[in-house]
């Protein structure tokens, strides 16, 4: 499992009425979640802090009790392959009220996704997950320009069918204050400018799911200057709400087309999710080696009534 090696020791802490371990020392032991920008800004591994100034935290009453939001990550990386799949299975997939993203008539998309957050308001931890994109809640005719935009990562909308993470803040934070599909797993994620490689285990300890690519070639970035979006979807306190995570990307790259080896399906629920979406093939990789993200609570979406 990926751990991080500068702490070692746990405590407990309270979240929602449940006694959850976090790092002894680490941001969240220290902060709760109002964490000091001076002093993630003394971390070698963060490029810089100005994107949270522009974003000030706000105190509110979630339903794992009070806490301060958005969630912020100071230093990650992620890869994400994104695959054309017919409409047909996607929609099998999808409650009622969302409809898939059709790029062409019969086809459209979903991405499975690997993250390494280094420093966060949650300390280290490490995610997959499998997603459908899908037209925005009480969406008129998608423009082309929406379209565009959603194919390059800018502005996407999606359902997310797994999420598993390896450390149980991460997974409590998620599942019962957020509603995402989450669960406790091994996950090991490396990537840098030369490599790409994550696998996530099962129930059993095999592998369910697992990436081992050559990095496309890194852009920097300036701090600011492309900063994407992605709203997510869930059924939550009988309701159905609407998640924000905005990226800010600091150095990227990107293939088209890199074949579906590129992705190694075993058996598990990651896997079972991906076969289930009976992909035609894999459209682009794209690899961001250096970010950061400001992940907001849930707030409540109307759908359509049907």
């Amino acid at each position: 499992m990926d751990t991080n090696p500068m702490i070692a020791e746990t405590v407990e802490v309270d979240l929602g009425g449940r006694a959850v371990a976090v790092p002894k020392g680490g941001l969240y032991d220290r902060y709760r979640m109002d964490t000091d920008l001076a002093t993630v800004a003394a971390d070698p591994r963060v490029r810089g802090v100005d994107f949270f100034r522009a974003l000030p935290k706000t105190q509110v009453q979630s339903a794992i009790g009070p806490t301060r939001t958005p969630n912020f990550y100071y230093a990650m990386s992620k890869a994400q392959l994104t695959y054309l799949a017919p409409i047909a299975a996607l929609r099998s997939r999808l409650p009622g009220g969302l409809d898939p993203l059709q790029i062409v008539p019969g086809v459209g998309l979903f991405s499975v996704v690997f993250f390494r957050y280094d420093v966060c308001d949650i300390d280290f931890y490490t995610e997959a997950t499998v997603g459908i994109a899908v037209r925005p809640a009480r969406h008129g005719r998608l423009g082309a320009a929406d379209l565009l935009a959603s194919l390059g990562n800018d502005s996407m909308h999606a359902y997310v069918l797994s999420l598993p993470v390896n450390t149980e803040i991460a997974h409590i934070r998620g599942h019962d204050g957020y509603g995402f599909p989450k669960w406790v797993t091994e996950i090991d994620v490396d990537i840098d400018q030369r490599r790409t490689t994550a696998t996530v285990a099962n129930d059993e300890g095999g592998t369910d799911i697992a990436i081992d690519v050559a990095t496309p070639k890194q852009k920097q970035v300036p701090s600011g200057t492309r900063v994407s979006t992605l709203t997510s979807y869930t059924e939550f306190n009988g309701g159905w709400n609407a998640t924000l995570s905005q990226t800010n990307v600091l150095a990227e790259g990107s293939k088209l087309l890199p074949g579906l080896a590129s992705l190694t399906l075993g058996s598990g629920r990651l896997s079972d999710d991906v076969r289930s979406l009976r992909p035609i093939r894999a459209l682009r990789l794209d690899v961001v080696t250096e970010c950061q993200n400001a992940l907001h609570i849930p707030v409540p979406v109307s759908f359509p009534a049907k």
